[in-house]
């Protein structure tokens, strides 16, 4: 006997119904989904991904509601912003980015808003010296050691033409400056990022700048105890070259005396030649490393691959571009993941 229509209803469609129900509500939890409206009687301010989010909300505490534009778990060198970002743009109080170069989408975003919708939009690298984006860390100071390499001109010549190929292939893709955009991997530079975003926000809402002072010292004297143990810990090591996945230590490695060099260049997704790799592995031999660093939010093949011919290890140093979920989950902040990485760095510096 056929079934009646209202029992195929209900043993189709109602359960599809709850199904789907039930998975739209998990997806909220996502780094994927739609990023939280902006809410009455709070300041809304927007920011450009992880970092300027985490100071942002330590410092402007109950009276900021803050949106990162770049999901978790999404690495935002492939990241640009979408319509309901330009919708949040428009509507925020205030739009912190990082500047520098990073965000290679924001000079076209800004001059696309309309003028009239009274956001406040601050660069938060203002006041940071910057070095090239040439520079692979410190590969000068290195060869400064007499290591037996100084009269290999084709060496020089490879090294040369190594640069070239990163500033063609790369700097246009990623940073427009030609600088090394990764400021915010040395604490000094942090605290002045941190600086800039109190500034920023006691311009848009003056009449709560007590509360965000009393909160930048808070944050500001977690930055400068960060900055006291990387230099105090990464002074008494016996190495200080590092390899890391892409070139964004370069800020690190000046502020503490290390030497990085990077399998790829300042992005996260540039591929390295068959000579980059020999050369690579050849550092690794004449340092005697033991580790080669990878970061979470990109692949980590290359670098295993890379660990596996060099005979080596791998360990993760945290570029802090932005968080996985089971980061969120745990809790993880800046300074907590900077110490991750202090800890990963002694490890592989002994």
């Amino acid at each position: 006997m056929p079934m009646s229509f209202q029992k195929i209803y209900k043993r189709t469609v109602v359960p599809f119904i709850l199904v789907l129900m039930l998975s739209i509500a998990l997806s909220g939890c996502t780094g994927s989904q739609p990023k939280q409206a902006m809410e009455d009687g709070k300041i809304n301010v927007v920011a450009s991904f992880y970092p300027l989010y985490d100071f942002a909300s330590k410092i402007g505490g109950a009276h900021v509601n803050v949106i990162n534009l770049v999901p978790t778990g999404v690495e935002p060198h492939d990241w640009s912003p979408k319509g309901q970002d330009m919708s949040n743009l428009s509507k925020a109080d205030l739009f912190i980015y990082l500047g520098a170069g990073f965000e290679g989408w924001v000079n076209q975003t800004l001059s696309s808003l309309d003028q009239k919708s009274g956001m406040t939009a601050v660069e938060a690298s203002k006041g940071i010296t910057l070095i090239p984006g040439t520079e692979d860390g410190h590969d000068h100071g290195h060869e400064e050691k007499g290591d037996g390499h100084d009269d290999d001109a084709a060496q020089d010549a490879h090294k040369d033409e190594h640069q070239d190929e990163h500033e063609d292939e790369h700097q246009d893709e990623h940073n427009e400056s030609g600088m090394d955009p990764h400021v915010w991997l040395s604490p000094v530079n942090a605290k002045i990022i941190a600086q800039n975003v109190k500034d920023a926000l006691i311009k848009v809402d003056a009449a709560n700048q007590a509360d965000y002072e009393a909160n930048f010292k808070k944050l500001a004297d977690q930055l400068d105890e960060l900055h006291n143990q990387y230099k105090e810990k990464l002074a008494g090591t016996s190495k200080k070259e590092i390899v890391v996945t892409h070139q964004s230590f370069g800020y690190l490695a000046k502020e503490y005396g290390l030497v990085q060099k990077s399998i790829m260049g300042l992005t996260a997704d540039a591929e390295p030649t068959s000579k980059d790799m020999q050369a690579i592995l050849k550092f690794i031999k004449d340092n005697q490393l033991k580790y080669i660093f990878f970061e979470e939010l990109v692949s980590d093949k290359m670098a295993r691959t890379l660990a596996n011919d060099a005979g080596v290890e791998t360990l993760v140093l945290n570029p802090i571009e932005g968080l996985t979920e089971e980061q969120v989950k745990q809790g993880e902040d800046y300074v907590s993941i900077m110490q991750n990485n202090l800890n990963n760095l002694l490890k592989a510096l002994q």
